[in-house]
């Protein structure tokens, strides 16, 4: 697509291009793999302290583990908020619509002014939503999925070897559950 033609989208069309995008803002992304960050770096505590891993022998698995971690939970966030996304601003709609128009009821505004107001200010509240349910629902499993398989299902294995196996699966399981969501 050359210049020309990017240019020539209306603010309404830029507005529902970005909508319909899978692709986050900075913002966002650094919200996204902050926290992605901080869930993925919790287990080492549990494992330091509850499985006791020596924390400087075990450093570079630790460190290798977590930065896949949260990349993996990282994408996870993002695919659960473009899907997520849709479905509140679908049920959010009617009333963004009714808070828009009682602010600008004594104002005059073209309806077509008043409609771009009501779909950017839909897409900042279910953008803002999405993000947040996105960060408790995929940190409360990832969460669940360590304890569960470092307790349960792998508490046979050396600790080392369960770190790395339930922090890997964890991960990756949220992952791939996050691209078939819907």
């Amino acid at each position: 697509m050359s210049g020309k033609n990017k240019s020539s989208f209306t603010k309404e069309e830029e507005l529902l291009l970005q909508d319909f995008s899978r692709n986050v803002s900075t913002k966002s992304s650094a919200l996204f793999y902050g926290n992605a960050f901080i869930v993925s770096a919790i287990p080492i505590w549990l494992f330091w302290r509850i499985h006791m891993i020596d924390l400087y022998s075990s450093l570079i698995s630790f460190v290798v583990v977590t930065l896949v971690s949260t990349y993996l939970v990282a994408f996870a966030y993002k695919n659960t908020k473009f899907v997520l996304k849709h479905k509140v601003a679908v049920k959010r709609e009617e009333a963004v619509a009714r808070e828009v128009s009682r602010e600008f009821a004594e104002k005059k505004i073209s309806k077509k002014e008043k409609d771009e107001r009501i779909l950017w200010k839909k897409n900042e509240v279910a953008d803002y939503e999405a993000t947040t349910f996105s960060i408790f629902y995929n940190n409360a499993l990832f969460l669940a999925l360590v304890i569960f398989s470092s307790f349960y299902v792998l508490k046979s294995f050396t600790p080392a070897v369960n770190y790395v196996l339930s922090i890997g699966v964890a991960g990756g399981l949220l992952a791939l559950l996050s691209t078939g969501t819907k």
